[in-house]
């Protein structure tokens, strides 16, 4: 495994690293424009946070892993590591790196010729918990263990490291000299994490001895107990921190499904959490139903929750069931009226509990693809790829999923960086924005015709090339991203959309036209709408309307397939009779039939595979699936729509090339020299035949953008090297092996009185300054 696959491997395993927030940038600050939404924290200054209290936040799962480095690190041993482990780089509200005055004073390359050499001044003050200076040993331990030299180490995420010649102590004991044998101009990704010697020192240390426990640690908060039967980890004030003291006593990371969560926070278990759709639109409803807005449903039924969709023919039937003469059917139906009591009971006291809870909104640092495998089939061909992607109408398919939340709804410019980080810049010009006529001289280049002639074997049912296939027969469990969007390097049950109600009633149920109830933005938006917009409901981006659609579908594809004439077709009928006279059947003939208003080449119509995860947390990413479905059709390219269960979606399909359309996410990076290489590398065939793609699940490339990349990170220059990541972000866009559509929504739940917390957006908490708002003085009262 090479040393660049080895930390985009680990980028995505674990997620974008959780580092705290500082502003300020140097040079190129202007560099990428303004982020395309802020965070949505309740900024407070500490000295107006509490001292003391406890926050419970939700995590997906507690970590199989403390150490970053390894394979199964996952995004809370991501945000475990930043806060109890020095991070000498962090990430600002940008998402771009800047010095961490906590650990540095300083930290700058020094030296360019011979060799690159980084200077690092520690802060004087940096201790570890067991009181041992941070030095010059700990970077040396770090640096043994992931420069690849060493078997022995079960890593995982290495690019960089093999770049260092050697470390030594500089003047004094809080100087660390690092020698490059080959230039990198990502050094500021290094030793962020860091761990302490103890750690990293050996090769049983590093595999094992931080799996389930760090006994020594440097940051605001250390690690206190692993609950696993209660899926809780603790972090406690560090008392040995040199900084500004942690606010919160005690920082509990507690492990809850995402489906779950609105439930978890009804009943006080939770005080922060990253929830779904439908747990944004519930704490909506909430905050509606209590400012008087919200109403009865028809005839004084729930207007929302486990009682709304019963029709007032369906209760009066369940009365006279539960009380007619049928003994058997009448004590089944008390037993199901006296559960649906309950959860009708349940919901609505859980929907008071909501009411004060506020849902923070924000982008997140990941943008959602529609990704081409370029390696067989239709999308082998260039012109096919970029087709099929001026066909596309990229705002509106931002509109559709970020419009409804209030969250600017522009479409990602960029495969390598997202608005605001310094790499930014919009190269989709170097492919070309929608246009139908393009696109299709395109295909007409490439052979691809309407009204073309189809053959296929006689016998052969002539169908919906385009009618959905659903592989998912298992989809229980956690869909697949908080909004829908299935996003690389996260598992599958850390992604999870519930069904939203306790009884899986969704809180926005449509009405028989497809239609949801009560729409409108969701509560707590970034821009801060008036408060007779703030608490509306959004709508539900899910399949309601597809059935209409799928009709229409259907009608229009029966018309393509109807034969020239009837006479061919009787001709071609009396043909498949067998002739008891001969000795053998005659080879079966070929049916012939036009692709009407749709494309056929040599006898092929042009028919796309579509895979989406079936999972009922993928929702909206459905939803943008039938969209690009329907501009595709519009184009005369057929697209044969697949749902597969949740768990196999990526490794059965996407990983191993079985698709020729998917919709996934990547997790952006402050360092795309490195990371983004081995996304986009041209794939290198193997002994064997197959293909070597590392993470380029397009399977397109070319040597040009993996020369942009390598000469990105080898240039010192900031500048340039920017300029060349940005050169071959253009390569990609033209290749048209993936499209970029929008960053992802992201969703958070917080409690009243909760602050500095909340939506992070590219940026990542500041835990020590986390924490509950004083209550006002009377002295501020009187103000």
């Amino acid at each position: 495994m090479s040393q660049r696959r080895r930390r985009s491997l680990a980028l995505l395993t674990s997620g974008v690293l959780a580092l705290p927030l500082l502003t300020g940038c140097g040079a190129g600050d202007d560099e990428g424009g303004p982020a395309a939404a802020g965070q949505d924290i309740a900024t407070t200054t500490r000295d107006k946070v509490a001292d003391g209290g406890v926050l419970r936040w939700a995590v997906d799962a507690l970590p199989d892993t403390l150490n970053a480095f390894q394979a199964d690190a996952d995004a809370t041993t991501s945000r475990i590591a930043g806060a109890v482990l020095p991070q000498l780089f962090v990430l600002d509200a940008k998402g771009r790196p800047v010095a961490n005055p906590d650990y540095l004073e300083k930290a700058e390359v020094i030296e360019r010729e011979p060799k690159q050499v980084v200077l690092y001044k520690l802060n004087q003050q940096a201790v570890w918990s067991d009181g041992r200076e941070i030095g010059a040993p700990d970077f040396v331990a770090q640096w043994r263990a992931l420069n690849g030299k060493d078997s022995a180490y079960w890593t995982a995420r290495n690019a960089g490291y093999e770049r260092i010649e050697k470390i030594e102590r500089g003047k004094t004991d809080l100087e660390v000299r690092v020698t490059f044998g080959k230039p990198y101009a990502d050094w500021r990704s290094l030793f962020s994490p860091l761990y302490p010697k103890q750690v990293t020192g050996t090769p049983d240390a590093f595999n094992e001895g931080a799996r389930g426990a760090l006994k020594v640690t440097a940051g605001p908060f250390a690690l206190g107990a692993i609950d696993k039967k209660a899926g809780t980890a603790s972090l406690t004030r560090n008392p040995r921190w040199w900084g500004r003291q942690a606010k919160l006593d005690t920082l509990v990371l507690t492990a809850v499904p995402r489906a779950e969560r609105p439930s978890a926070l009804a009943a006080g278990k939770l005080d922060l959490a990253e929830i779904d759709r439908s747990g944004a639109d519930r704490i909506a409803l909430a905050r509606r139903d209590a400012s008087g807005k919200g109403g009865a449903g028809a005839g004084g039924a729930p207007a929302h929750g486990p009682g709304a969709a019963m029709t007032p023919a369906q209760a009066t039937l369940s009365w006279a069931t539960a009380f007619g003469t049928d003994e058997e059917k009448a004590a089944q139906e008390k037993e199901s009226r006296t559960k649906h009591t309950e959860s009708v009971k349940r919901y609505a006291d859980e929907q008071k509990a909501l009411r004060g809870f506020r849902v923070r909104k924000s982008l997140e640092p990941a943008y959602t693809q529609l990704a081409m495998n370029g390696a067989s089939g239709p999308l082998a061909d260039e012109r096919v790829r970029r087709a099929v992607a001026r066909a596309l109408d990229r705002q509106a398919l931002a509109e559709l999923v970020l419009k409804p939340l209030g969250l600017p709804a522009k479409p990602v410019g960029s495969h390598v960086a997202l608005a605001g980080q310094q790499a930014y810049a919009d190269n989709s010009g170097a492919l070309g924005g929608q246009d139908a006529k393009a696109a299709q001289a395109l295909l007409a280049d490439a052979g691809w015709r309407r009204g073309g002639k189809i053959t296929e074997p006689a016998g052969a049912k002539a169908g919906p090339e385009s009618a959905p296939q659903d592989d998912g027969k298992t989809p229980a469990g956690p869909g697949t991203g908080n909004d829908g969007l299935y996003i690389v390097g996260q598992d599958d049950g850390a992604n999870g959309d519930g069904a939203g109600t306790p009884d899986g009633t969704a809180a926005e149920a449509a009405d028989a036209g497809g239609q949801a109830v009560g729409t409108g933005t969701g509560t707590g938006t970034a821009a801060s709408p008036a408060d007779g917009e703030r608490d509306r409901v959004s709508p539900v981006l899910a399949p309601a309307p597809f059935g209409a659609q799928q009709q229409a579908s259907l009608l229009a594809q029966a018309a393509m397939a109807r034969p020239v004439d009837d006479a061919k077709r009787s001709a071609a009928r009396d043909g498949d009779e067998a002739d008891p006279a001969k000795g053998s059947p005659a080879p079966a003939k070929q049916a012939t039939r036009t692709s009407g208003n749709m494309l056929a080449k040599d006898g092929k119509a042009l028919t796309l595979r579509f895979v989406l995860p079936a999972g009922p947390g993928s929702e909206s990413l459905r939803t943008v699936g039938e969209r690009i479905s329907q501009m595709l059709r519009k184009l005369g390219v057929n697209t044969e729509t697949t749902k597969v269960a949740d768990a196999g979606f990526f490794k059965d399909h996407i990983a191993s090339g079985q698709y020729d359309l998917a919709l996934y996410s990547w997790p952006a990076t402050a360092f795309p020299a490195t990371d983004a290489r081995p996304i986009f590398a041209k794939p290198e065939p193997a002994a064997d035949g197959s293909l070597l793609v590392e993470q380029n699940y397009t399977r397109v490339g070319t040597d040009h953008i993996d020369q942009l990349f390598d000469q990105a990170l080898g240039e010192l220059d900031e500048a340039q090297s920017r300029e060349l990541v940005r050169k071959a972000d253009a390569r990609i866009w033209a290749a048209a092996g993936s499209i970029p559509l929008f960053q992802r929504p992201e969703l958070v739940a917080v409690k009243p009185g909760l602050v500095n917390a909340g939506a992070f957006g590219l940026g990542a908490p500041r835990y020590q300054d986390i924490g509950w708002k004083k209550a006002p003085t009377a002295k501020d009262k009187k103000k």
